[in-house]
């Protein structure tokens, strides 16, 4: 079974930084699209970045210049670092491998304080 488990979520002050990671087990990882979705309390989940297996990656304008995506095909986990974060940046982060079958996490906690 395919397991996506992310980590690295916490209590960050606004301006700050912090780096998610996503460990996937039971996939060829090198073979597949990744990625990084988030969900505010009360609201839809929204994409926020995504990485090719060739290394291009794409972001949602809000999160541009400041957040990061990088994979590590030996490792076999995918990042997320994050700059300047901000209070709507505040959700639960979610990593996707996409498929078939496209797969995600459960999510870890990213709050960020005023």
């Amino acid at each position: 079974q395919v397991q996506l488990v992310e980590s690295g979520g916490g209590l960050v002050q606004a301006g700050g930084s912090r780096r998610l990671s996503c460990v996937v087990s039971g996939r060829r990882f090198s073979v597949n699209d990744m990625g990084w979705d988030r969900q505010a309390p009360g609201e839809e989940r929204e994409f926020v970045a995504s990485i090719t297996t060739d290394g291009t990656t794409n972001y949602r304008d809000s999160v541009k210049g400041r957040f990061t995506i990088s994979r590590d095909n030996a490792k076999n986990t995918v990042y997320l670092q994050m700059n300047s974060l901000k209070p709507e940046d505040t959700a639960v982060y979610y990593c996707i491998l996409y498929g078939p079958p496209t797969s995600w996490g459960q999510g870890t906690q990213v709050t960020v304080s005023s």
